[in-house]
Protein backbone atom coordinates (compact mmCIF):
# COMPACT_ATOMS: atom_id res chain seq x y z
CA UNK A 1 0.00 0.00 0.00
CA UNK A 2 1.08 3.78 -0.84
CA UNK A 3 2.81 5.72 1.99
CA UNK A 4 0.02 8.37 0.82
CA UNK A 5 -2.79 6.48 2.01
CA UNK A 6 -2.14 8.07 5.40
CA UNK A 7 -4.74 10.20 6.06
CA UNK A 8 -3.10 11.51 9.42
CA UNK A 9 -1.94 14.94 8.59
CA UNK A 10 1.13 14.88 10.32
CA UNK A 11 2.14 12.17 8.38
CA UNK A 12 0.38 13.15 5.64
CA UNK A 13 2.06 16.50 4.97
CA UNK A 14 5.79 15.50 4.77
CA UNK A 15 4.79 12.83 2.67
CA UNK A 16 3.20 15.26 -0.07
CA UNK A 17 6.05 17.79 0.25
CA UNK A 18 8.72 14.84 -0.58
CA UNK A 19 6.17 14.13 -4.12
CA UNK A 20 5.84 17.60 -5.00
CA UNK A 21 9.43 17.97 -4.62
CA UNK A 22 9.65 15.09 -6.98
CA UNK A 23 7.94 16.40 -9.54
CA UNK A 24 8.06 17.47 -13.16
CA UNK A 25 7.61 20.71 -14.03
CA UNK A 26 4.36 19.51 -16.21
CA UNK A 27 3.04 17.78 -13.02
CA UNK A 28 3.99 21.13 -10.93
CA UNK A 29 2.00 22.92 -12.94
CA UNK A 30 -1.06 20.58 -12.64
CA UNK A 31 -0.27 20.56 -8.91
CA UNK A 32 -0.80 24.11 -8.73
CA UNK A 33 -3.52 24.33 -10.95
CA UNK A 34 -5.66 21.93 -8.96
CA UNK A 35 -4.64 24.13 -6.06
CA UNK A 36 -6.01 27.11 -7.49
CA UNK A 37 -9.24 24.94 -8.20
CA UNK A 38 -9.01 24.01 -4.54
CA UNK A 39 -8.90 27.65 -3.52
CA UNK A 40 -11.23 28.59 -5.67
CA UNK A 41 -14.05 26.37 -4.73
CA UNK A 42 -13.56 27.24 -1.01
CA UNK A 43 -13.35 31.03 -1.67
CA UNK A 44 -17.22 30.41 -3.88
CA UNK A 45 -18.52 28.83 -0.62
CA UNK A 46 -17.59 31.69 1.43
CA UNK A 47 -18.77 34.41 -0.72
CA UNK A 48 -21.90 31.98 -1.11
CA UNK A 49 -22.24 31.79 2.71
CA UNK A 50 -21.73 35.34 3.04
CA UNK A 51 -24.19 35.81 0.89
CA UNK A 52 -26.87 34.07 1.87
CA UNK A 53 -26.20 35.56 5.05
CA UNK A 54 -26.91 39.15 3.86
CA UNK A 55 -29.92 38.11 2.31
CA UNK A 56 -31.00 36.60 5.55
CA UNK A 57 -30.36 40.39 6.69
CA UNK A 58 -32.29 41.50 4.26
CA UNK A 59 -28.59 43.40 2.72
CA UNK A 60 -29.56 41.84 -0.59
CA UNK A 61 -32.48 44.12 -1.77
CA UNK A 62 -31.65 45.95 -4.70
CA UNK A 63 -31.94 49.64 -3.56
CA UNK A 64 -29.44 48.64 -0.43
CA UNK A 65 -27.51 47.24 -3.31
CA UNK A 66 -27.59 50.60 -5.53
CA UNK A 67 -27.17 52.44 -2.16
CA UNK A 68 -23.82 50.97 -1.23
CA UNK A 69 -22.69 51.30 -5.06
CA UNK A 70 -23.34 54.84 -4.41
CA UNK A 71 -21.71 55.05 -1.16
CA UNK A 72 -18.29 53.37 -2.67
CA UNK A 73 -18.25 55.50 -5.55
CA UNK A 74 -19.04 58.85 -3.60
CA UNK A 75 -15.88 57.29 -1.88
CA UNK A 76 -13.57 56.08 -4.53
CA UNK A 77 -15.03 58.28 -7.83
CA UNK A 78 -12.84 57.12 -11.07
CA UNK A 79 -10.59 59.34 -12.58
Amino acid sequence: MSKLATTDPKELLPLLHERIDQCSPEELEAVRKTLLQFELNRLMETVGEACDEAAARGEMAPEKIAAALREHRARHPYR
